[in-house]
Order: structure tokens, then sequence, then C-alpha cells
């Protein structure tokens, strides 16, 4: 299915019954990263599983940043009546599930970030080297993103009012203090690192997550 925001194209997927969960892929992915997780869900949430601008079938644009697909969330949200939905975020999905939340507080119902930064630096000197290294032999506009923003501020995280889950994984691209420090700016947030996993391997592809986030969507 697609619907328009902020003119442009949106492709969206929706499965299950439930509550409304919205679930924001990564960079250089698109929905079907949550195929696994989705299967899990289900029975649980009405999930709506949209791709980014520039990503998957939605529509491609010239230059990406995560302030606009933010917006595109909130516009998507909106359109289609979701009722303070759980937003989860993986990666570049948790940038922009940051972004939404605190700048459209009253649309988000709970928040589930997973391996997002608030800068650049925010990343291993090691992931940033091997991102600006791919970026000069295959440019691309999505490196581009991740090399140049996000530009999150403790302030502006402190506008989150969502309940919120800060997860990480043990071996993740992202450097551990960056998010113990998302976690500590976000009023009331818990922070979850799991054991032996690395920034995607409990996300894409893969149901770990839902044990991770579990205790603190359902309270047991």
């Amino acid at each position: 299915m697609f619907v328009t925001v902020n003119g442009i194209q949106l492709y969206y997927e929706v499965a299950g019954q439930g509550p409304a969960m919205l679930l924001l892929h990564g960079n250089g992915e698109d929905h079907t990263t949550f195929d696994v997780l989705a299967k899990r869900l289900e029975s649980r949430y009405t999930l709506y599983m949209p791709d980014s601008r520039g990503h998957g079938q939605s529509s491609p644009v010239p230059h990406l940043t995560y302030d606009e697909m933010a917006m595109d969330m909130a516009a998507f949200i909106r359109q289609l009546g979701l009722e303070k939905p759980v937003v989860l975020g993986f990666s570049d999905g948790g940038i922009v599930a940051l972004l939404l939340a605190c700048r459209c507080p009253d649309l988000v119902g709970k928040l589930v970030v997973c391996g997002a930064n608030r800068t650049p630096k925010g990343l291993r000197a090691g992931t940033r080297r091997a991102i600006r290294l791919a970026n000069l032999l295959h440019h691309s506009d999505k490196l581009d993103l991740m090399l140049q923003q996000p530009h999150i501020t403790d302030k502006m995280l402190g506008a989150i009012t969502a309940p919120t889950l800060v997860l990480a994984g043990e071996k993740d691209m992202i450097l551990p203090q960056e998010t113990r420090a998302i976690a500590r700016a976000i009023p009331g947030a818990r922070l979850l690192v799991l054991p032996g996993e690395d920034h995607g391997s409990y996300v894409e592809h893969s149901d770990t997550v839902w044990l991770a986030m579990k205790p603190f969507l359902t309270g047991r």
C-alpha cells in the first residue's frame, strides 16, 4: 500500500491485530528487515511497516535528512489515524524514532530504540572509517546521511514523554557511552545492553528483540 506524506509516496505493509506498532528500519534497508519479528508480533499488535523515503518502494529523493524522515512518520501516523502507537526504531530508524518522539511527543505511546546515535561521533571510530572508505569508493546519499547526521542534543531528548526502552548490542557499532548517554537524557528511560549481540543481530530477520522488549511492553 502507498500513502502520500509531505509530497512523497511511502510504501507500507500492515499485518496482525491489536494495538498499533510502527516498525522503522535501518539505513539501506526496507520493511522486510522485520520479517521474522513481524511473525512473532502479529498476534499481539497491528504492525505498520513503512519503507523510509529513498528506501525500498517509497519515493526516491535527491537528498536525505533524518528530520524529514521523522516528519514523514509523524504525517504517516496522523493520516492513518494511529492512536499513540508503540514505535520501534532500529539504527537509522532508531534515530528517526527519537526525533519523532522529541518533536511530536503527543504521537508516540511507547518508544523502543535499538542501536541509535545522537551524532556521527556516536559511532565507533572504526565504523566511521569504514563508512568513509565505502563512500569514497561508491558515493551514496545514504552513507552521507550516516557521516553527516544526526545532530540530537540532550535537551531535545529531554522533551520525550513516552516511556522509552533503549537497546544496544554488547558488540554494537554504537559506542557504549553513546547508548548510555541517550538513556540518561530521556526522562525515565530504561537501558538494556544485549550480551553477545552486534548492531543488528537481534533485530534484522530475528525476533530476539521481542524477548528483550516484552517485559517493557507488557509489564511481565
